[in-house]
């Protein structure tokens, strides 16, 4: 437990102070997938490597999660541990491959709801897991505190969805056939993934884990109807459960992304998350009007940008952190995960930029509270 192994001291904990809601001097800022196909030494390792058994060896995951933070030294306020949200449904007792240029793979999905008597009922994170326990644990001590260790997991209609597809889909019709026509045993399975999440979670954070995002990666693709019977509820479930098991002293700021369902943001700014992910859908200033100040905003240039070249990454920090704002619940990412062919340079602009900017609008706000002040002594 996280509370019992002497790490390293933390340097830099802004990202955790504007998780908390606490005034910064700017915006923290990391990046979703910044660990993987778009660094050249990540592609090196996946050379000699299957990418499950990177995921699966704790040194390997230790060494690929680090390779963004030695590239961009001082520039990524944190980590976040390589490893895949399909862990959860290999734990759960399904086959899942990684085939190059195509992804994630189950040879043997579930067809019909009496395929989930081939799913494990008690699922053991501690030994199903394991390797991800002890990846965080390594990568805590191999940080030497640079910066915040974040954990993840997928949240239970993402990972119920590609267990039901097989992999990859543009439509989701058969999940979508699940919940529409067998809605009872969509519930149990949904609970039953929302089980295995928020063990996982748990011995995440008991790790080493400093922070937690769950990925509704394919929230978007249910309306608000439906997003509200078959996510809303084990979204709230994950966070209100990780929470009473952990305790108020050992319990870490979480995220929420649910990519494409914009129409939710005001729903998922109350479920018990301090940090709401954004994708590039919505603009600032009416997320913001949404979220009220209850939760901290992340996110949320399109990472398509990062092809645009300089002038147009430059342009596009600059809308999306002047937007936020620099120096209250704000934590600057992309919109969704970085692409796989982004050059190495885009991104160490686009982080820069987020840096130079995010000072700027500080000082600026600083200088406009400065003379405010005088005026009111004047």
């Amino acid at each position: 437990m996280s509370e019992t192994i002497p790490f390293p001291p933390l340097k830099n904990d802004l990202i955790l102070r504007a998780a908390r809601g606490e005034k910064t001097e700017r915006a923290p800022v990391w990046v979703m997938r910044q660990a993987g196909r778009y660094l050249p030494e990540f592609r090196a390792e996946r050379v000699e490597n299957d990418f499950f058994k990177i995921c699966r060896t704790p040194e390997l995951a230790t060494k690929v999660t680090l390779q963004p933070i030695d590239r961009y030294e001082g520039l990524l306020d944190a980590s976040i541990i390589f490893s895949d949200i399909l862990v959860i449904p290999q734990a759960m007792g399904l086959q899942v491959e990684m085939i190059p240029g195509k992804g994630p793979h189950f040879p043997d999905p579930l067809v019909v709801p009496s395929d989930m008597s081939r799913l494990r009922k008690d699922v053991d994170v501690n030994k199903e897991l394991k390797y991800v326990f002890e990846a965080i644990t390594m990568t805590r001590h191999a940080l030497r505190g640079r910066v915040p260790l974040i954990g993840f997991v997928g949240a239970p209609w993402t990972l119920m969805a590609y267990m039901i597809e097989g992999g990859g889909s543009k439509t989701l019709s058969k999940a979508k056939e699940w919940i529409f026509k067998h809605p009872k045993a969509s519930h149990e399975l949904l609970a039953r993934i929302t089980d295995v999440c928020v063990d996982f979670l748990v011995g995440q954070v008991r790790a080493g884990a400093q922070m937690l995002q769950v990925f509704e990666s394919w929230g978007g693709e249910l309306g608000p109807h439906d997003f509200e019977l078959f996510s809303l509820p084990y979204l709230a479930q994950i966070a209100t459960r990780v929470k009473a098991e952990l305790g108020s002293e050992h319990a870490v700021p979480m995220s929420v992304f649910a990519k494409g369902s914009w129409y939710a943001l005001d729903k998922l700014s109350v479920i018990g998350y301090e940090i709401v992910s954004l994708d590039w859908t919505h603009s600032p200033e009416h997320a913001k009007a949404v979220s009220k100040g209850r939760v901290t905003l992340q996110g949320n240039m399109d990472p398509n940008l990062l092809y645009g070249g300089d002038e147009a990454i430059v342009a596009a920090v600059e809308r999306m952190v002047r937007g936020f704002g620099s120096t209250g619940r704000y934590i600057a990412n992309l919109g969704h995960g970085i692409l796989p062919t982004v050059p190495v340079e885009a991104m160490e602009l686009f982080l820069k930029t987020v840096h130079r900017v995010g000072l700027e609008v500080a000082a600026e706000a600083k200088a406009v509270e400065i003379a405010s002040d005088m005026h009111i002594v004047g």
